[in-house]
């Protein structure tokens, strides 16, 4: 693997990190983003048959509007840990914790929400099936009352508020995404068959045992990402016209988005006033449907995991999640030790889904107009699917976008595994010209 630590001067951004043989047009196209594309501070990692060919990082950690990139007072430069909330790309972390429970017998996925959490069948939901919740077909995209950040984070309102009201079609027979829902459903039916909440199971069966910088609510200092990016949003580039068709979102999805009665607007803004995701109650929550704080290196990582078996494991045994190895607790005695190497390159070697949860995860669930989105998405269970709407690297990669430019995915057929983590939101959806660019120029280096 060769380093690119670019600091000359026909180049406009100082793009740090390493990428393998070949894997140079990748980078290419990361620096591209800086100089064409409005990226302010982001990080990329691609896996392949488990192991990284492109790790890249620039630009500096705070992306508001005025800061100048990379310096102490845009919160500093990006660092090969820097971290940042995925928004809506927590949604594919959050969904293999159920495929995971369903793996391992304790969650049926045919089964109704209702066997799990008694009080969700009021309003017509007794038919309402974990299946549909993970496939966004359950219908509970929005709130019939919006609820405050304060609410959101409780842990309680959102998963009550959702037992309570009925659904706005008939689970099963259609799809829409949901937005904040989504995690809330997610998180109650993980406490009600565990007894743990969803951060919790991830951290102490997925992150630590991976050795992954992934958190459901930041633990305490110490235990955290070695550096946190603030969000901002950002003007988007208008493309130039040697970047060829401009695409303009259709009439239908502008109005939707403006019109504050519809189901579009309605689903978005289930959190009212739209909440503050730079502040430590935000980060404490960890809101399994859009607040998990990743560093790409790791959310590329996890999806890594997922198809494949992973080579090593990056943390000395017994270190903290969130530390590095020289971090470590007091030294064990030396059986303890011992054990503690063993289930580490255990959990090293193996895959997190085997090939029947794989198939099961990406399978399609949900495909056509959606009635949120009001374009046409692919749906598997709880995780997108490569489509025009929401491009990855092949018809069969799935994993999940955040809204304004985040996105991880793995496509099983190439062994790749993609994240590319911003700070700097853009107005995006399920799909960005920043990640577009670098996917493409992936798929020409396979």
């Amino acid at each position: 693997m060769s380093a690119q630590n670019a600091e000359n001067a026909d180049d406009a951004v100082d793009v740090r990190g390493e990428v393998a043989d070949g894997y140079e047009p990748v980078r290419e196209a990361f620096a591209e983003n800086f100089r064409t594309r409005g990226e302010t501070g982001a990080a990329l990692t691609v896996h392949r048959e488990g192991r990284i060919v492109v790790d890249l990082w620039a630009g500096g950690r705070n992306a508001a509007p005025g800061a100048e990139s990379g310096t102490e007072a845009d919160g500093g430069a990006w660092q090969s840990g820097t971290a940042a909330v995925v928004r809506s790309a927590s949604k594919g972390p959050a969904a293999a914790v159920l495929h995971l429970l369903h793996q391992r017998g304790q969650l049926d996925l045919d089964a109704p929400v209702a066997t799990y959490w008694p009080e969700f069948k009021a309003n017509g939901k007794d038919r309402l099936l974990v299946r549909h919740v993970l496939a966004h077909r359950g219908g509970l995209p929005a709130l019939d009352v919006p609820l405050t950040p304060e609410q959101a984070y409780d842990g309680i309102s959102g998963p009550a508020a959702l037992a309570a009201q009925a659904p706005d079609w008939e689970p099963g027979t259609a799809h829409g995404y949901h937005p904040h829902t989504y995690g809330w459903l997610l998180g109650e039916l993980v406490q009600r068959a565990t007894g743990r909440p969803l951060g919790r199971w991830f951290a102490e069966e997925v992150a630590r045992p991976l050795g992954l910088d992934i958190w459901f609510g930041l633990p305490g200092a110490g235990h955290g990402p070695s550096g946190l990016a603030r969000l901002a949003d950002v003007p988007t580039p208008e493309p130039s016209a040697a970047a060829g068709l401009r695409v303009r979102p259709k009439r239908e999805v502008t109005a939707a988005y403006g019109d504050p009665a519809s189901l579009t607007r309605r689903a978005f803004d289930s959190i009212d006033p739209r909440p503050d995701e730079n502040s430590p109650a935000c980060l404490a929550a960890g809101l399994p449907g859009s607040g998990a704080v990743a560093t790409a290196r790791s959310l590329s990582r996890f999806y890594a995991a997922l198809i494949g078996p992973l080579p090593d494991a990056r943390r000395a045994p017994g270190a903290p999640h969130g530390a590095g190895p020289a971090a470590g607790r007091e030294a064990a005695p030396a059986a303890v030790a011992e054990r503690r190497t063993a289930r580490s390159v255990q959990a090293s070697q193996k895959r997190l889904f085997t090939p029947a949860t794989l198939t099961q995860a990406r399978s399609q669930e949900s495909s056509g107009p959606d009635r949120v989105l009001v374009v046409n998405s692919r749906f598997g269970l709880g995780f997108m699917l490569h489509s025009p709407s929401a491009p990855m690297l092949a018809r069969g990669s799935f994993g999940h976008p955040g809204r304004g430019g985040s996105l991880a995915f793995a496509d099983p057929e190439s062994g790749t595994a993609v994240a590319y983590v911003t700070a700097a939101m853009q107005r995006s959806v399920t799909s960005d010209p920043r990640t577009h660019a670098v996917v493409r120029a992936l798929r020409a280096c396979l």
